[in-house]
């Protein structure tokens, strides 16, 4: 036995529960018939001419019918007469090539076929101008080229920054369609400053680029959309504010507010950009966000198959797994830290040889005296926490939280012969 295993070896581990988290589930039903009624606008049909050629900015964030919003607004403007096509809005993602984009793309179901739309996806930009403090603001040459632009995107908390815009529309138009330049440029000088620089950034294109409207939808604490609206260029800033706000309110969380121990069974790039969602963990690459429970120690298991090995966000976590890291692509996943410039989420967090030593570990480091009255939370992932698993020492506040419901009696966490959860 090694020192590692001899200093967790008589750690106790707490038996666990499973609980139900209840949250708003208000969302759109008729989707198609929602957007098409806000796409139905006067200003729309007068500013679409028969045989323009559109682009649509589609990123790389698994959205909630996402193909079904592409595909609606590919027909509506068709119907009008004009010859849209999709082009790949999404950063440096999809290895910063353009057949990696196009892949994105349809892994995510959208293709040729599912949208009955051409996607043209290349990683050439033209620069468009700068901003006062120098930093270039560059778009996709090929969209630039379109007799106009509509750009596709869910507005939600960003994980790094805090301001009136964050992750919605603005982003993807500064971020987005500046491809991996545009990505580069808007993180040179941090996080700190990224609430200025993504509006700022996302204005200059607006004027500058035949942007004709957004598709911004809200989603719902289980990814469905509860709200969706189509937005002039005139309207982008205002009304992404307000949005914000809604999907603050509408955030999933985890209805502890101080833990111990949070396990997390898998990240990876198809839950989160970060691999898991730190508005979910309380855990920010960047001191420039906040919000969240208070979690001392943070283990994360394993990586989703979908990531494909891009481990960004095990180093915001303390302890994870040799399954994970021997999974982890250290190309891809420094990647995500050389173009935001944050690379603590790169780091490789201190390694156990399995999940049982690796939740022992942090239990034994959580500065607690007693090791039995462990607070320690397990989630599968940051999203899907509508049921979790708790320890005994959190019962008495799940029995007093209104929004959480008992599922089950403690039971001792089960390992395989790996030492790895059953």
């Amino acid at each position: 036995m090694g020192i590692l295993q001899e200093l967790v070896k008589d750690i106790p581990l707490p038996k666990m529960a499973k609980v139900k988290q209840e949250f708003d589930r208000v969302q759109v039903d008729d989707l198609t018939a929602s957007l098409n009624g806000e796409l139905d606008k006067e200003y729309i049909k007068q500013s679409v001419k028969p045989g323009m050629e559109i682009a649509i900015a589609v990123g790389s964030r698994g959205m909630d019918r996402l193909v079904e919003m592409t595909e609606v607004t590919v027909k509506f403007l068709q119907g009008l007469g004009a010859k849209p096509f999709i082009v790949p809005c999404m950063g440096s993602h999809g290895g910063a090539t353009g057949p990696g984009q196009k892949a994105v793309l349809e892994h995510l179901g959208i293709t040729e076929d599912s949208v009955n739309a051409e996607i043209r996806s290349s990683m050439e930009v033209i620069k468009v101008g700068e901003l006062d403090n120098g930093l270039p603001v560059y778009v996709d040459k090929i969209a630039s080229e379109a007799d106009g632009i509509v750009v596709i995107n869910r507005v939600k908390p960003h994980t790094a920054f805090r301001g009136r815009v964050e992750s919605g529309i603005m982003k993807m138009i500064s971020i987005g369609l500046g491809k991996q330049k545009g990505a580069e440029a808007c993180h040179q000088l941090g996080f700190k400053h990224m609430a200025e620089h993504v509006p700022a950034m996302a204005k200059m294109t607006m004027a500058k680029m035949p942007i004709l409207f957004a598709v911004a939808t809200v989603e719902n604490a289980f990814d469905k959309v509860t709200k969706i609206e189509v937005l002039a260029p005139d309207e982008v800033e205002e009304r992404e504010t307000e949005l914000q706000k809604l999907a603050k309110e509408m955030l999933p969380q985890i209805h502890i507010p101080e833990i111990d121990v949070l396990v997390i069974d898998e990240i990876g790039k198809n839950i989160s950009g970060d691999g898991m969602d730190p508005n979910i963990t309380g855990r920010y690459p960047t001191p420039y966000a906040y919000g969240g429970p208070d979690v001392t120690k943070m283990v994360v298991l394993d990586l989703t198959p979908e990531t494909e090995g891009n481990a960004n966000g095990v180093g915001t976590a303390d302890f994870t797994t040799q399954r994970l890291v021997d999974k982890m692509d250290r190309e891809a996943t420094y990647a995500n830290g050389l173009t935001s410039t944050v690379v603590g989420p790169t780091h490789i967090s201190t390694t156990l040889p399995n999940d049982e030593q690796a939740i022992k570990a942090a239990i034994k480091t959580c500065n607690i005296l007693d090791f039995t009255k462990v607070k320690l939370v397990r989630i599968k992932n940051t999203l899907e926490i509508s049921e979790i698993e708790v320890s005994e020492a959190l019962l008495d506040h799940v029995e007093e939280h209104d929004s959480m419901e008992k599922l089950t009696e403690p039971q001792e966490m089960e390992f395989n012969q790996e030492g790895n959860l059953k």
